[in-house]
């Protein structure tokens, strides 16, 4: 319990989810230091135990250096003036981590960030700042403290409550250092804004006790690419929460990576809307999640090994720096066609990148990877296809495996993958209709369905034909294999190529 200085008693502090990130995410690593989900359930206590913490570590290396990415070396945690007056660091530190006390003075002014009364503290020691303002380096990518523009009347700084003041200097503790900068992981979902700072907030008590131990001066840093690092995490996250039978309702996800230091600001940003996490939710779970990670494991980036089609092996010292897969979901729904072609239908593309996998992808190789139940479930969750589409294409995929069996027609296969114009595409089947009519068989393919799977009206192809084409192809295949058909005519498997120039940013696709 706490008294004010007006001799009321305050018996929580005022934290809550505001919808800023750097904000949220230090919210939830407060909840996750005090093992609490909720932070209306945080007390006094909680707040003075992750005080205690940060100010015991942030003046100290290794989180010294690491923190001028987040608060600048003007910061009273990494001042160099201050190398030998280790005293100073230590004021600082209880100045600006303590500020959520009842017992300090507040302001008529309000926090721009939850709307409570700001501190009326000047956090320097020299007390040369205005009361309650904070600057780059208290609050991350804001201004420092001579530039008077954006703010009204010229009045500087951002007025600020104590307990905003020690969110926004826990966040870098459930966040991950990659990179050179900090990835910030802000979800809608406060169970998974939670996990996340949670994940990272116990990897990084780990890193900096053994650093402290060994005497180093950096903190340790993954060597994946913060994309990379993102959907890994969010994947291991996911499947913890559906083994505790804790999965929610999907929502997205926006992370940012970021540096706020001296010497480059710098800001990415990665979105996952509802749809992709609602995807990633169901293909990490039983039904699906065999399937999905044999597609992971091949979108590894491969080290070392042999140049070719085949399978590379890895040295054993050696790992991944990024995985193609991952970094491709983050670029969904808009390149949902591509990301289809290149990991359901395992089509090959050329780069520049080196280890890029998808070099090595190959549909003669690869054809047990092939799943058109991983494909519905990607078409349904992340295109939202119409149902009806999507069982018009399975019946047509269906009709045509039992042709290519029954016919044993190999040409058929070749020419219907090989299509680059929609009045190829339209020959090849009206080919094998006409196959089938000589021979006293129906017509594999009536009128009603194939107009249904590539056409919106009569000789007016979809404007993603070649999207239904790979889709009925990803089903033909599967049934192939199921039917044995595939597996004594691998040969006979066409291999198209997808050239990508990534030297100029533009991608040339030239199919073989």
């Amino acid at each position: 319990m706490h008294v004010t200085e007006r001799g009321e008693i305050e018996l929580r502090p005022k934290l809550k989810y505001t919808g800023h990130p750097l904000l949220d995410v230090g919210v939830a690593t407060i909840c996750a230091f005090a093992e609490k989900m909720d932070p209306a359930d945080l007390t006094y206590e909680d707040l003075d135990a992750i005080a205690d913490y940060m100010e015991e570590t942030y003046p100290e290396e290794p989180l010294k250096s690491a923190l001028t990415v987040i608060f600048t070396s003007n910061s009273g945690f990494s001042q160099p003036s201050w190398k030998d007056q280790p005293e100073k660091r230590q004021e600082y530190a209880r100045k600006v981590l303590r500020a959520y006390r009842p017992d300090i003075s507040r302001l008529n002014e309000r926090c721009v960030f939850t709307g409570e009364p700001a501190v009326a503290i000047s956090f320097d020691l020299k007390d040369h700042l205005p009361p309650g303002r904070t600057f780059r380096q208290h609050v991350p990518l804001t201004t420092g403290e001579d530039t008077i523009n954006f703010y009204p009347y010229g009045d500087s700084g951002l007025p600020i409550s104590g307990e905003a003041l020690l969110a926004i200097h826990a966040f870098p503790l459930g966040s991950l250092k990659v990179g050179g900068r900090f990835l910030v992981v802000h979800a809608d979902q406060p169970d998974l804004a939670y996990r996340f700072a949670a994940e990272f907030l116990q990897r990084n008590r780990k890193l900096i006790d053994a650093a402290r131990q060994a005497g180093e001066k950096k903190l340790p840093e993954p060597v994946h690419r913060a994309g990379t690092a993102l959907i890994d995490t969010l994947l291991g996250i996911e499947t913890k929460r559906i083994a505790a039978g804790k999965a929610g309702l999907p929502a997205p996800i926006t992370a940012y990576h970021l540096s706020n230091s001296g010497q480059g600001v710098g800001l990415d940003i990665y979105h996952l809307p509802v749809e992709t996490i609602d995807f990633i939710e169901a293909a990490v779970g039983s039904k699906y999640v065999d399937q999905w990670r044999r597609l992971c494991a091949r979108g590894w980036q491969l080290v070392a090994g042999k140049k070719g089609r085949g399978a590379q092996s890895l040295e054993a010292s050696a790992e991944p720096r990024f995985n193609v897969l991952y970094e491709d979901l983050l670029r969904l729904p808009e390149d949902a066609a591509r990301f289809i072609r290149r990991y359901f239908l395992r089509v090959p593309e050329r780069t520049r990148i080196p280890g890029d996998p998808r070099a090595t992808y190959s549909l003669r190789s690869e054809y047990e990877l092939v799943s058109w139940a991983l494909t519905e479930l990607f078409l349904r969750k992340v295109v939202t296809m119409d149902q009806d589409r999507i069982d018009q294409i399975r019946s047509l995929g269906d009709a045509l495996a039992d042709y290519v069996k029954n016919e044993n027609d190999r040409g058929f296969f070749r020419a219907f993958l090989m299509a680059r114009r929609y009045d190829e595409l339209r020959a090849t089947l009206i080919k094998a209709n006409l196959a089938c009519l000589k021979r006293g068989r129906p017509p594999v393919i009536a009128f009603d369905p194939y107009v249904a799977v590539f056409e919106e009206g009569i000789d007016v192809p979809y404007s993603d034909w070649r999207l239904a084409r790979d889709l009925t192809l990803i089903r033909v295949i599967e049934k192939l294999h199921e039917l044995g058909w595939i597996q004594t005519h691998v040969e006979d498997l066409p291999e198209p190529e997808v050239t990508v120039d990534a030297s100029q940013g533009m991608e040339a696709r030239v199919e073989a």
